[in-house]
């Protein structure tokens, strides 16, 4: 597995080793020992999976303080813009955003540690995106930041008009409400 660290810090894309012959392929998607001699000790509680369609634009959730989750994501079928933004205060890459494509075809993954908010956006005519957590879901810590806000000037490579959201994702807080109480 070739793990690559980004501009954030413990925010980890993750490329496996891919076997591949005449009857597919085999990868090995997580080995909590592999993990661990990398100094990620995550213990994931939680999987989860979505399927959705073109546009699907999914997020940006995080949950707030004893809530907070770490996501192992990866996507099964399908090809989506996987988006992340730095909530940890302390980091000097708060507020800050980052993207990557995830497919079934590149067969990445990202590590996401605690205090971020993330959310993707479906590519493909469909995708199955699958993800792992450290924490169970809390619906009373709930919460998200607006998938257009302005100041986080996010790129989804989908046009506006071709979107699909949920109503709660329409209603999110922007990033300069929110920041003061996290």
């Amino acid at each position: 597995m070739k793990f690559t660290p980004t501009p954030f810090k413990d925010l980890i894309v993750l490329e496996p080793k891919v076997f591949g012959d005449s009857r597919g392929y085999f990868f090995e998607s997580y080995n909590q020992k592999t993990y661990a001699d990398l100094g990620l000790n995550y213990q994931f509680v939680q999987d989860n999976e979505s399927f959705s369609s073109y546009g699907t634009l999914r997020g940006l959730h995080f949950q707030r303080g004893e809530a907070a989750q770490a996501k192992l994501v990866r996507v099964l079928e399908g090809k989506v813009l996987d988006v992340v933004v730095d909530l940890r205060l302390h980091e000097p890459t708060f507020g800050k955003v980052f993207s990557i494509e995830l497919s079934s075809e590149n067969k990445k993954m990202m590590i996401i540690p605690r205090g971020f908010a993330h959310g993707f956006v479906v590519l493909s005519p469909t995708a199955l995106f699958s993800y792992k957590c450290d924490n169970f879901y809390n619906p009373s810590a709930e919460s998200g930041l607006l998938y257009n806000d302005p100041d986080l000037g996010i790129n989804w490579l989908v046009p506006e008009k071709d979107l699909i959201l949920s109503e709660k994702d329409k209603k999110n807080p922007l990033f300069k409400d929110i920041k003061s109480h996290l």
